[in-house]
């Protein structure tokens, strides 16, 4: 595959910071890059990802389908020479870990009443 082909990836973080750049093969699916996102992710981030199931790509205010290859992402505006497009990543854990976690449902819930009279 010529070098041109290529595309240039970067992944801003929720803090500002970024991962990348890094050159993808157009065929290359969004899970493919969700892997990769896993492995580079900073070890000093307080929010990290443990798989790649746990990683949200939006690219133009859509989130990616894992099944999507980089090819089928590409915005119009990717098309500058040398330009590095950049994708956002989002570290979305499923509801329930979060809620095994927390334990949510054994917090107990009291009834308070308030009246008023006028």
């Amino acid at each position: 595959m010529p070098e041109e082909d290529f595309v240039e990836l970067k992944f801003r973080l929720y803090d500002g910071s970024d991962i990348g750049p890094f050159r993808y093969s157009p065929a290359s699916t969004v899970a493919v890059l969700k892997e990769r996102i896993v492995a580079e992710w900073p070890k000093d981030k307080k929010i990290a990802p443990k798989a790649a199931n746990d990683v949200k790509l939006i690219s133009a205010g859509k989130i990616l389908e894992n099944s999507k290859t980089v090819a089928q992402c590409k915005m119009p505006f990717g098309e500058l020479p040398n330009g590095v497009i950049t994708m956002h990543a989002v570290v979305q854990t499923s509801l329930a870990k979060v809620k095994a976690e927390k334990k949510i449902d054994e917090i107990p819930k009291k009834n308070i009443c308030f009246c008023s009279i006028l």
